[in-house]
Order: structure tokens, then sequence, then C-alpha cells
């Protein structure tokens, strides 16, 4: 079944739309499901743990996650109407709720956290409906610092997972169990590879828990108390419908976060495409992306009901689909099955549950580390200029400040019910208004869309002539700026610029005018899906300069300060800045 070529690649002996033998679909599935059962289990575990809920809704809130989770797993294997990706995309919890899901724990308990799960699911339907929505706000500065703010939220509670001993103290052997869970996972992360440093959190937290069970912390009358095979309790808490002072702090750390997410499983939906198809140049199915952001909809619709942890997708089926290479759809069917089967496994459910407090602290620290790690990625992929650097470094300062009381701590505890005395909402809010600040003070940008080709050169002619006129640019830099962009349009059309038929694609072109240069952007796309949803799943990726491509628009050189060509699964970008006064013919 392995095919390749030009066009090909290797490795994929299945594609989503074909069906291997039912045993390879199985095991292939359980394979994926079992990578993934633990960490699953471990977020919601943690969150209900530093919330200090009752063991019997922490039983439930670990089961309904489990059970969610299969359920849009297998919604996004099937892809029903606008729901699905139609992929093995599998969904796990999220560790972006977690201090969010606490904090609605300890404020106002199971019920409020069902309600703001149930209001914020909202915001990935509403996503999947139009995808630009968020794009201008939503920077990769703004998520990424959101993101770097959720360790600082969160580091408080993991003290308190600690402190179970005697007069608020540490037990006996708790330190050490927590020191070497938290130092094996973060060891085995660093300097393991494949499959090794997948199953890091399990071995951490294995040894751990032995460490902490000779020093009696492991509740092995538990294990030995429940049943083989049994059907779970069903403890849904309800709804918390008076809308009080806790609901509306909560709220923004919650669609802030549900928005951050949203992305993430956009950035998952594109992953598993790349990965999926032998056609190496196969273009990004955007109804795909729609359908899994959908999907994480309906999961934390599902979450909020069962008054649990919401999720999104993740990445981790795509390096299995690369090691195996079966990217069939009935492997998520088949791994969703399994997590829902885990449900109905009391004495293995059990066996997570008595896992200690401490075991937990450390698993807890080192995934807040990542989660940084991850916001800052973030933040860099989106490029830190000066500007960019103002943003972050004031949002991430102004969270740490308030969430710890370090600047005003009266005055903020008591605007608006505490709204900023929590760091995400305090840092998250500055990073959004600074942003907000930078797109209103911009030099706005003139645009035109129209039918790919060189029948648009008169009206691109015309469109820029305006735009000069408008400007103040004097005859040399129009006639340049003219020139610049005819160059680049026959550029594009040439066959080496993209496989696609010049005919099938739309062109939207902005410019505008930034300190001594004139930016022109070209972006070309397929004209059956909307540009600016393409745009916004596109923003925070990073596309690859075609050497084609750059010996294409190489007789741009003379005539542009800087040239940029992008491709990108179907998308075309090209960027020109023209120098307003300097002379042209810088490098690229």
């Amino acid at each position: 079944m392995n095919a390749t070529g030009a066009d090909g690649r290797s490795g994929i002996r299945y594609q989503p739309d074909e069906k291997p033998a039912p045993a390879l679909t199985i095991g292939v599935g359980l394979q994926l499901a079992v990578l993934n059962i633990a960490a699953i289990v471990l977020i919601p575990l943690v969150v209900m743990r530093a919330a200090g809920v009752s063991e019997e809704y922490l039983s439930w809130a670990v089961l309904a996650s489990v059970t969610a989770c299969g359920l849009v797993t297998m919604l996004q294997a099937v892809r029903a109407g606008r729901f699905g990706a139609g992929h093995v995309l599998l969904m796990g919890t999220s560790g972006a709720f977690i201090p969010a899901s606490i904090m609605a724990l300890t404020e106002g308990g199971p019920a409020l956290l069902a309600t703001l799960v149930v209001v914020a699911a909202v915001i990935p339907l509403l996503l999947s409906w139009r995808l630009s929505l968020f794009q201008r706000v939503l920077t990769p500065a703004v998520s990424g610092t959101v993101i770097m703010l959720i360790p600082v939220t969160v580091l408080p509670f993991v003290s308190g997972l600690l402190a179970g001993g005697p007069e608020g103290g540490a037990p006996p052997g708790a330190p050490l169990s927590f020191g070497v869970t938290a130092l094996l996972i973060g060891c085995i992360a660093l300097r393991g590879t494949g499959a090794l440093r997948l199953w890091a959190p399990v071995i951490g937290v294995i040894v751990g828990t032995a460490i902490a069970g000779y020093h009696g912390l492991y509740d092995v009358d538990r294990i030995a108390d429940a049943a083989w095979i049994g059907l779970p309790r069903p403890r849904p808490p309800g709804f918390d419908l008076a809308f009080g002072p806790a609901f509306w702090t909560l709220l923004p750390s919650f669609l802030l976060v549900a928005v951050i997410a949203s992305i993430r499983t956009m950035s998952s939906a594109v992953a598993i495409q790349r990965v999926s198809w032998r056609r190496a140049s196969r273009a990004t199915d955007f109804r795909s992306v729609q359908g899994a952001v959908a999907v994480d909809g309906v999961g934390n619709l599902l979450a909020g009901l069962a008054g649990t942890v919401p999720g999104s997708a993740t990445t981790t089926s795509v390096p299995l689909t690369q090691l195996t290479g079966v990217a069939a759809r009935g492997v998520g069917l088949a791994a969703g099955a399994a997590f829902i089967a885990f449900v109905f496994l009391p004495k293995a459910f059990a066996v997570v549950l008595a896992v200690p407090d401490p075991v937990f602290a450390g698993y807890l620290t080192v995934l807040l580390a990542m989660l940084f790690a991850i916001g800052l990625k973030i933040v860099l992929q989106g490029g830190l200029d000066d500007r960019n650097g103002i943003v972050v470094g004031l949002a991430f300062l102004t969270g740490v400040s308030f969430q710890y009381g370090l600047i005003l701590p009266d005055q903020v505890s008591a605007f608006a019910g505490g709204l900023l005395a929590n760091g995400m909402n305090a840092g998250g809010f500055t990073a959004i208004l600074l942003t907000l600040f930078l797109r209103l003070t911009e030099p706005r940008r003139a645009r035109i869309e129209t039918e790919f080709g060189p029948s648009a050169l008169p009206m691109i002619r015309e469109f820029l002539g305006r735009f000069a006129a408008k400007a103040g640019l004097d005859a040399e830099v129009a006639d340049r700026l003219d020139a610049a962009a005819e160059e680049a349009l026959l550029s594009l059309t040439r066959p080496e610029a993209s496989g696609d038929d010049p005919a099938r694609r739309r062109l939207v072109m902005a410019v505008h005018r930034d300190k001594a240069d004139v930016a022109l952007e070209f972006v070309v796309a397929p004209r059956d899906e909307n540009l600016q949803d393409r745009l916004a799943l596109l923003s925070g990726e990073v596309g690859e300069t075609s050497p084609e491509s750059e010996v294409s628009l190489r007789l741009l050189r003379h005539l542009a300060s800087s040239v940029r060509h992008q491709q990108y699964h179907g998308t075309d970008i090209v960027t020109v800045r023209v120098a307003v006064s300097s002379a042209p013919g810088g490098g690229s």
C-alpha cells in the first residue's frame, strides 16, 4: 500500500478514506488510547484534588472526562455534517483550563464549573462558523502570554497538594515522592526519544507512587474494594444560575482560554492532515478544520453538562500516524471506543485514583513548565519585535503583579468583584488592550479582492494609483509600485509558483505605508474558500519559502527592498516592500 513519487509521501499505508484489516485498526487504536489515557485522566484528577472536592465527585469527574474524550474522538473520525475532521484526531483534557477550573470549584463548587464550561463551549462553535472572528486581536503575542500566565496562576495550588500532613505540613515521604516524580518526568522529557518520551508522565507517576507507597501514602484498600467490571454512577452537578460575582469574575478566563484551546485544535487539525495522505502537496481541507473546531465545542458542552474539565484536540495522533502509516478513520473510532470501555473497569480506575497528592503535584509542576515553554514558543514564532516585546512584557508583569498582590492589592481585589486579581484575566486584558491600541493606530490597509491572473492587472494598477495619490507618493515611487506589483502577479501565475490551475484561485491584495517602505501583500488561495478565514487558520503557522519561487521572483530585486514568498498548503503569500525614499534593490 506504500505509494511514493514526486508528489507523494512514503510511509502512508492507509489514508483516512481507506479501510485496513479490523485487527490492524483495533491494534493501532488501542495503542493510541493506551498512550493517552494517562494524560486525559491526570488533568481532571489534578484539578479536583487541588480544589478539594469529595472522592465521589472526583471519581465521577474523571469518568466523565474520559467518556467525553472518547465520544468526541469518535465524532472527529466520523465527520457528520459540519462536525468532525474526518481524521484520527485525538481529543483530550486541556491543561490550559486548569487554573480557571480550580478557581471555579473553590469559589462556587461543581455547579459553577459546569455553568462556566457550558457558556465557554459557545466559543469554539462560533469560531467554527467564522475562524477569522478573533484574528486581529488574538495575535501570537496575546495567546502566548496568556498561556505563559497559566503556571503563574496555578502554582499556589501545587503547595496545597503537598500540605496534607499534620498542621498543614507535608506528610512523611511527600517531598521525596514529589521530587522524584518531577525530576524523572523532566529528565525523560529532556533526553528520552520516541515512545519513551511519550511515556514520561506514566513512568514518573509510577515511580513516584512506589516511593509514596513505601511511606504509606498509597491507598491499597481502595483498589482491593473496587470491582473488576461495573457501571459508573452519574453525578452531574447541575448548574449555578444565580450568576453571582464569582461567575462574572471567572467568565473572562474561561472565554479567553476557550479561544486559545480552539486555536490549538486548528493547529492539530492542520498537522494531522499533513501526515495522513500520500500526496504531500495536498491542500489543507479548510472544512475539515472547521469541523474539528466544532467538535471542540461539542466536547466542551459534554464536559459542562457533566461538570468536569473541558478539553481540546491534541497532536499525539500525528507521530503515531507517521510511525505506523495508518491514518484510517477506523483508528479514531477504535481509540474512542477504548476510552469509553475504560469507564466500565472500576479496578483499573481505582489504581489511578489512589495515586497520592504529592505525586500529582510533581506531575503538575512539569506540566506547568511545559505550558510556559509552549507559550514562549508561540510568542517567538509570531515575531518578537520591539512592539510585541512591550505587549508581552507589560502583560506578563501585570498578570504576575496582580495575581500575587504586588501592586495596589486592595484596589485590585475590590475592582469588579476581584476580576483583575486573577493573573490570567489581568495579563490577558492588558495584552488585548495593547494589541487593540496598535491595531487602531496603525496605518489603514487599502485592500482589493479579485480574480487571479493577468486579467487582474488593470484593476491592480488603478488601485495602486489611487493609493499613491492618497499617500502623497511621487511619480517614481508610484511607478516602482506598479512594476513590482506586475512582476509579483506574473511570478505567481508561473507554473512553479503553484500546482493549482490559476482559474480556480482568487487574489486578495493589500497595501499600506510602513515607515520608510510601502508594503504590498498578495494572498492567493482556492476560489471556494473564505480567504480571511484561511488567513486566520494560517496565522501563527510558519510557512515555507519555496526555492523555485525565490528564482521566479528574482526579477523583483531591482524594484523592491525585500521580497518574501511563502507557500503553505494551497495558499501563496507574497510580501513585497518598496522603499519610498532610498534606492531599491536590497536583500530579501
